[in-house]
């Protein structure tokens, strides 16, 4: 939860930032955080049984680390004791808090029910971390509290939070919520944007109207200051820790701290208490708890963390590898998964950011003055070579071939990335690329043109194909056939029409008489200027096979126009003409 109506008030400090914001960054996850979220959307049975939650939070932990941002998880200690009343009272038993912890000196601190559903999540999302290679530092008491405190330290680039009593441990970027698939972002919040737009640190965090303060917080003294405010905020409005002033609005709080200050807004409520808020306000104030503000400052401003330094942190932000089999162990126990699958989800996130680690190392070597050949860099890049360029999503990338990835041969990586990392590979695949061109141009034949010849010029070329030596006797044997079958069909529809033929006849080199010879005897000429009548039977057969046409220059046949226009044909004729063509088409054919 955090402060009462802090985001409606941080409302115009919101921005939304694309994923690709995150990229080479350190960010503290509230892991409590996360999986509330996660589990918010998948609460059906079917949903939990098949970890819905657990599989959301694979895949956002996957595109992180495509992105080469380190990831930390933060888990909650044991619960406050100055939260417990509000603890409890989430748990309807609010009458046996207000009798038993009145008194908060005398409460401790509640280890949590770890065998309760929730903690068995938070168990399950700790071991896909580790496979993953992601470390979890388990918190003393509020996760919020000890990544606010990584991000005060400037430990981590920001956190991952949805309590917005994250600012009120100290944080300076906050990220509330995350979204992936196309379009992916982050909803983002600065203290720089709040201290801008509202005019508030810290300490004054609470209304856009205040006048603006001055920003310039050098030293650690300022920045403490800054954040009294924003605890005498929450003490008005309401918080986990405090139940608030009743009837009080958040414009209304807002006023009351300008009025009093930043130095001194925490001093007058510790020391007064909120019994003047009640004269101001003029109304009824349950302010039983104004014993207890001193608690509450102190909770804030004092949590209960790891300290930046210690041995326990730095464990948590060093490096860890990827596990490769215990992953897939742990996506077929959680998910039922085959190791394929798995390594289909996560092996191209993970070459993609060791590319984003060797383009960082190119990039800080060439930030010294070192600007060293792809050849002897020292650390070998992971792209073996460039297959061919993509566009994802209305986005320039490239295919790429991995180098000693084991289970991954290529993915598709963004084209801005290679470009940092391996522009040398880019140059060798667009000169390849060149070259298959003016290759493809070489080889490439021009396209035939379509055959405009006539049937005439056809025929002639099939009947000087039968005078081929090779086929000399299979000539011999298909001349007197054709001829008696052209003789037959010919004088039938001459006899029809006589005026309709010779348009269809005239263009054929089979107007010219072929007859039967004997197998020993040669191929002669035709005659010149035969012709053939088409009112007459066939013509009778000569002892002497003559197909062959003349093909000089001065050759001319002579033929016997019979026909005035098809158009005048009627519809018995232009089917015998039909036939006709057909009949020639299948000689034709037959020949080849």
């Amino acid at each position: 939860m955090g402060v009462k109506n802090l985001w409606d008030i941080l409302e115009s400090c919101k921005k939304t930032v694309p994923l690709h914001h995150l990229q080479n960054k350190r960010v503290c996850v509230d892991l409590s955080c996360w999986m509330v979220q996660l589990h918010s959307v998948s609460k059906s049975h079917a949903c939990v049984k098949e970890k819905v939650y657990l599989k959301g939070l694979f895949h956002r932990l996957r595109a992180l680390i495509a992105l080469n941002c380190s990831v930390v998880f933060v888990a909650d200690g044991s619960i406050p004791a100055i939260k417990l009343s509000t603890y409890r009272r989430r748990l309807n038993v609010g009458k046996e808090v207000a009798q038993n912890e009145t008194n908060l000196q005398k409460a401790t601190s509640l280890r949590r029910n770890m065998g309760s559903e929730f903690s068995c999540m938070i168990k399950e999302a700790k071991v896909l971390g580790m496979g993953l290679g992601i470390a979890c530092l388990n918190g003393i008491e509020e996760a919020e509290a000890q990544c606010a405190l990584l991000n005060f330290e400037s430990l981590c680039d920001g956190c991952f939070s949805s309590d917005s009593d994250t600012f009120l441990f100290g944080a300076r970027t906050v990220y509330r919520d995350i979204c992936l698939g196309d379009g992916g972002y982050v909803v983002c919040y600065e203290m720089t944007d709040i201290e801008r737009k509202l005019g508030f640190g810290r300490d004054s965090l609470c209304c856009p109207i205040q006048i603006q303060l001055d920003m310039c917080m050098s030293s650690p003294k300022e920045k403490v200051r800054s954040m009294n405010n924003r605890i005498a905020l929450s003490l008005l409005l309401g918080s986990d820790y405090y139940q608030g002033v009743h009837g009080l609005g958040p414009e209304s709080a807002c006023q009351i701290v300008k009025s009093i200050g930043d130095k001194y807004v925490l001093k007058k409520f510790a020391s007064e208490g909120l019994e003047w808020v009640k004269k101001r306000k003029g109304g009824k104030n349950d302010l039983r708890q104004d014993d207890n503000i001193l608690q509450v400052i102190n909770a804030y401003m004092k949590p209960k963390c790891h300290p930046a330094d210690s041995d326990i942190v730095h464990k948590a932000l060093a490096q860890y590898p990827f596990q490769r089999t215990e992953l897939q162990q742990i996506c077929a126990e959680f998910f039922q998964w085959p190791s394929e699958k798995t390594d289909g989800y996560i092996l191209p996130s993970i070459a993609e950011r060791d590319l984003r680690r060797f383009a960082n190392l190119r990039l800080t070597s060439s930030e010294v003055g070192l600007n060293l050949p792809l050849h002897e860099i020292p650390v070998k890049c992971p792209v073996s070579e460039v297959i061919k360029s993509r566009k994802v999503q209305g986005r320039e990338c490239y295919e790429v071939s991995w180098e000693g990835m084991d289970g991954l041969e290529n993915s598709i990586v963004p084209a801005d990335l290679l470009e940092s990392a391996c522009r040398e590979k880019i140059l060798v695949f667009e000169e390849r690329k060149a070259q298959r061109k003016k290759q493809n141009i070489h080889k490439r034949r021009p396209k035939k043109k379509e055959s405009t010849s006539t049937l005439a010029e056809l025929d002639l070329k099939l009947q000087n194909l039968l005078l081929d030596d090779n086929l000399r006797d299979q000539a011999n044997f298909n001349a007197s056939d054709t001829s008696g079958r052209i003789s037959r069909i010919t004088t039938t529809i001459a006899e029809a029409d006589p005026l309709h033929l010779s348009h269809d006849i005239e263009h054929t080199g089979l107007i010219q008489n072929i007859s039967n010879t004997d197998s020993n005897e040669a191929v002669s000429s035709v005659d010149k200027n035969e012709i053939i009548d088409l009112l007459s039977p066939s013509p009778p057969k000569k002892s002497n096979f003559s197909s062959k046409c003349q093909q000089s220059s001065d050759q001319h046949i002579e033929v016997i126009n019979l026909s005035d226009s098809e158009n005048d044909m009627s519809v018995e004729h232009k089917q015998k003409v039909k036939e006709l063509r057909l009949f020639l088409a299948s000689i034709r054919n037959d020949i080849h």
